[in-house]
């Protein structure tokens, strides 16, 4: 049996694990969310999407 979940479902886990535990505050998560919009329209984009698909392929074993 797989079981799949996206990587944002997992990357916002993590947002609110962090806000409620560590007491990060909202504004701090929302600025870093903000950054993440912004970085996505710079020239380092491809770079930062085939290094996630490499981390998720090794992370799932299907990484040759």
């Amino acid at each position: 049996m797989t079981v799949s979940l996206p990587l944002v479902v997992v990357l916002g886990v993590v947002a609110w694990a962090a806000i409620k535990f560590m007491n990060i505050r909202l504004w701090v998560a929302v600025v870093i969310a903000l950054f993440g919009f912004y970085l996505a329209h710079t020239f380092l984009a491809p770079a930062i999407d085939s290094g996630t698909r490499t981390g998720v392929g090794v992370v799932n074993g299907t990484h040759r």
